[in-house]
């Protein structure tokens, strides 16, 4: 087994940290701590909270575009690339809790503007990823041609409200409960007529 790297400790101390105190409350000593490092330790590998919190993110992001993107390789169906799509992101989320409620809940209190070219960059390997399967998709006319940001809004929006819901605790019951409704609800969105049924 490869022992981690100190970089790689503070990482997975800081979204431990993050998760069970929040962002603002989190300090860096309380990171260190459920590291093992010191603080010369953790100011070497990172400058501050918020660059650690843009690494943890970064993390969760490509994580969570991976998930996605292997979830409709093939040459899958408008009608099984949504339904793969949905649960990819369901069950991401479910198997990955506290990635998840950091990227989805905590991050937008997190000053993550250092890394904003980074992620634009995965974002848009992400839709590269994933137009491979939409692509010839819309242009066999089985999915609507809306723009990538808006087909995977619409493909992903509902399923992500459910779960920023179960994440921030505002609701108990776990969101895959009503996962066959949240595919449905984005087949009828995003895949046309006939290849709803396919």
């Amino acid at each position: 087994m490869t022992r981690k790297t100190s970089r790689a400790r503070i990482i997975d101390a800081a979204l431990a940290e993050f998760d069970q105190s929040g962002y603002e409350a989190a300090t860096v000593a309380a990171i260190c701590d459920r590291a093992g490092v010191s603080n010369g330790s953790f100011f070497h590998a990172f400058p501050s909270k918020d660059a650690v919190a843009g690494a943890v993110f970064l993390s969760a992001l490509d994580a969570y575009h991976d998930a996605l993107v292997g979830a409709v390789a093939g040459d899958l169906s408008a009608r099984d690339g949504v339904a793969a799509l949905v649960t990819a992101h369901m069950r991401w989320v479910l198997d990955h809790r506290a990635p998840a409620r950091f990227m989805f809940v905590h991050a937008p209190s997190a000053h993550t503007a250092a890394i904003r070219d980074v992620q634009a960059s995965s974002n848009e390997q992400f839709r590269a990823g994933l137009a491979r399967w939409y692509e010839p998709n819309q242009a066999r006319g089985t999915l609507a041609t809306l723009s990538p940001e808006v087909l995977i809004s619409q493909i992903i929006g509902p399923a992500q409200m459910f779960c920023r819901a179960w994440l921030a605790g505002r609701s108990r019951g776990k969101p895959d409960v009503h996962l066959p409704d949240l595919i449905a609800c984005a087949v009828r969105a995003v895949v046309t007529g006939a290849a709803r049924s396919d």
